[in-house]
């Protein structure tokens, strides 16, 4: 087994619950869902005008490789309405693949681990709740060293401190 994080965002519809539902399907996944972070209430960062998100970050165990892992996550996008049509547009919900062991990857298809990882608040904040001393491959600095390393985070705020109960059937 692979121990896997990813990020969660939505800022359209209903955000806490497509939050949900996306973890709910990733329950229904070949994965063991480990630890949900906090979730906050953040800045868009890049793209059109655009109202505010929700984000979060889960760690899971998995046998899955990481493309296929990949494709699991995008087909769960796209179950729960995403569309691609801009860069960093508005969406109901993203889920980056952010971390998988200690790979190292960088394919047309999927860079390991995420390329702009180090320099969002909104991924490193919750991130930070769930696996402070993780060590990120090619950086080699722990998750709350990069965190306290960047200037205060204005733009992310706590909105919910429990607000996800891992488990299948929970919600």
């Amino acid at each position: 087994m692979a121990t896997a994080f990813i990020s969660l965002g939505s800022n359209m519809g209903d955000r806490v619950a497509y939050l949900q539902r996306a973890l709910q399907a990733l329950e229904e996944e070949p994965v063991s869902l480990g630890a949900v972070s906090p979730l906050y209430e953040t800045a868009p960062v890049g793209g059109p005008p655009q109202a505010r998100y929700f984000n979060a970050c889960a760690s899971f165990d998995t046998l899955l490789p990481p493309t296929a892992l990949l494709r699991r996550l995008q087909a769960i996008e796209t179950g729960l309405g995403r569309r691609r049509l801009e860069r960093w547009g508005p969406r109901t919900i993203d889920l980056d693949l952010l971390l998988y062991e200690n790979v190292i990857m960088h394919t047309p298809v999927l860079e390991l681990p995420h390329p702009r990882l180090a320099e969002r608040d909104f991924v490193l904040q919750p991130l930070s709740v769930i696996a402070p001393a993780l060590r990120i491959p090619g950086i080699g600095k722990s998750v709350l060293r990069l965190l306290t390393a960047r200037s205060p985070a204005a733009g992310v705020k706590l909105y919910r401190a429990f607000w996800y109960r891992c488990g299948k059937g929970s919600g």
